[in-house]
């Protein structure tokens, strides 16, 4: 566990330019309190003691705003950004170095047991406000949009936004966080434009 500690104090290092120190990281970022907080938690379920584990999973949501559920199984160097509003539910499995900013949503659409929440491959960025939903799959090295829906599974090398989630580019290019957010926002701007000219034309 103290390895996975330092992996995550290095994840934020090498992903966040506003990062200046190991100290400042230690002490202020809530995203990795809350990933420390789940090592804990889950290390607690794997042994049998689901309802401490779920009282420390809710204590980590009170003080941090991310809601990880200790049955999830989370590779080493998440990068929660921002942390606010990050849900990560009970079936969900997390690759190595994956990045997740504030509102992303590691969701059900099942009432079912069993498997109902995604599988996320290894260095996956998921922008603010989006929300993987199912028991889908997320393949390595894709990039999901702010605030895209996604309910189909993604190819590796992938870039998807909108609602529902559509393919924008793969490897060779892929567009980071400002790019996919600023698509984004013209693929919603370019919605509006046609729905007033629809309701010129009536």
């Amino acid at each position: 566990m103290a390895h996975s500690f330092r992996r995550d104090v290095d994840a934020v290092l090498e992903r966040d330019p506003a990062a200046h120190s190991r100290a400042e990281v230690i002490l202020t970022y809530p995203g990795l309190h809350a990933v420390w907080g789940y090592h804990v938690a889950h290390a607690l379920w794997q042994r049998n003691h689901p309802l401490l584990a779920r009282a420390l999973s809710a204590l980590v949501r009170i003080l941090t705003g991310v809601d990880i559920h200790p049955a999830a199984v989370i590779g080493e160097g998440l990068f929660i950004d921002h942390a606010i509003g990050v849900v990560i539910g009970e079936t969900a499995i997390v690759g190595d170095d994956v990045t997740m900013y504030h509102g992303a949503t590691l969701g059900g659409r099942l009432l079912a047991s069993g498997k109902r929440h995604p599988t996320v491959g290894d260095r996956v960025m998921i922008g603010a406000g989006a929300k993987i939903l199912g028991p889908v799959l997320i393949g390595n090295d894709s990039r999901i949009g702010a605030n895209a829906v996604v309910v189909r599974d993604v190819a590796e090398n992938s870039v998807i936004v909108g609602v529902p989630g559509r393919l924008l580019a793969t490897h060779g290019h892929v567009a980071g966080p400002v790019e996919v957010d600023s698509l984004l926002e013209r693929v919603h701007e370019l919605e509006r434009l046609r729905a007033e000219q629809q309701d010129f034309m009536i």
